[in-house]
């Protein structure tokens, strides 16, 4: 059966701060579980998979009524198994979606498919938002992207780009730059890792040697530039909420226990 558009979420148990990441408990529901009911809220979505190499998560998302597949545990990204699971199917469009982000705005989601679904030339989709602090800018864990007029990304980097050389050269450094001029904040966009793909792009993307820029900067997509494919980026306003460490863990927690189920707070039209 043909499933136009499927979403799968990569989750892997190995992580540094949080072991067992994908399942931890999130009122009630492993954090995983709680990320395929957002994306089950979009209509266009016909198929949603977990992917994982842990018979663990396996188990504790099958518990809860969600399909999942089981990879091979040597992938050295999360691409790579996405890419496994979509050479099993019968689908033009895949999602991927975050496994941490349990909060994750389904219109976000929907922003990142609509160009895929309206121009069939648009072979991968992405999403940024705006960098809201001076420390996110200078963060490298927090990734940067430009884009041209059409909205197609023409660098990704965990260094801020653009730099702001006149305001840098009047003030001394970029911190005392944006602290005299704290609009220079708006010129930055912060790149979210969602990514949607045409599936026969993402299998032939999978299999592309990497790349000097994507080994330097430690990126995966600039691999796509690179070999000279196109992302489009769709700027959305919704602050994506990561959990990478247990401070992050404890706040998701409190949100969703202050509001009983956290319900998506926008729509597209």
């Amino acid at each position: 059966m043909n499933s136009k558009v499927v979403a799968i979420i990569p989750a892997r148990y190995a992580s540094t701060r949080l072991p067992g990441k994908p399942i931890l408990d999130i009122a009630g529901k492993p954090m995983v579980v709680r990320v395929a009911e957002r994306a089950r809220q979009i209509a266009a979505i016909n198929r949603i998979i977990i992917a994982t190499d842990d018979q663990r998560i396996a188990d504790a998302v099958a518990a809860h009524n969600q399909e999942v597949m089981l990879t091979s545990p040597d992938h050295p990204t999360g691409t790579d198994r996405l890419a496994e699971v979509a050479a099993k199917l019968d689908a033009e469009i895949i999602i991927n979606v975050q496994g941490d982000e349990p909060l994750i705005e389904p219109a976000t989601i929907e922003a990142a498919l609509a160009p895929m679904l309206a121009d069939s030339s648009i072979v991968m989709s992405t999403t940024s938002e705006p960098v809201e602090s001076t420390a996110d800018l200078l963060n490298p864990n927090v990734v940067k992207v430009v884009t041209d007029p059409e909205g197609f990304a023409l660098y990704f980097s965990r260094s801020p780009i653009p730099f702001p050389r006149a305001a840098v050269q009047a003030h001394g450094s970029i911190e005392a730059a944006l602290t005299a001029k704290p609009e220079l904040l708006n010129r930055y966009a912060k790149h979210t890792g969602l990514y949607v793909y045409r599936r026969e792009f993402l299998l032939s993307y999978a299999k592309l040697p990497t790349t000097p820029l994507e080994q330097s900067e430690l990126l995966e997509q600039l691999r796509a530039l690179e070999h000279g494919y196109k992302i489009k980026v769709v700027k959305v306003a919704h602050r994506s909420i990561g959990v990478d460490t247990p401070e992050d863990l404890e706040r998701v927690r409190q949100m969703f226990s202050s509001n009983h189920q956290v319900v998506p707070t926008s729509h597209l039209a």
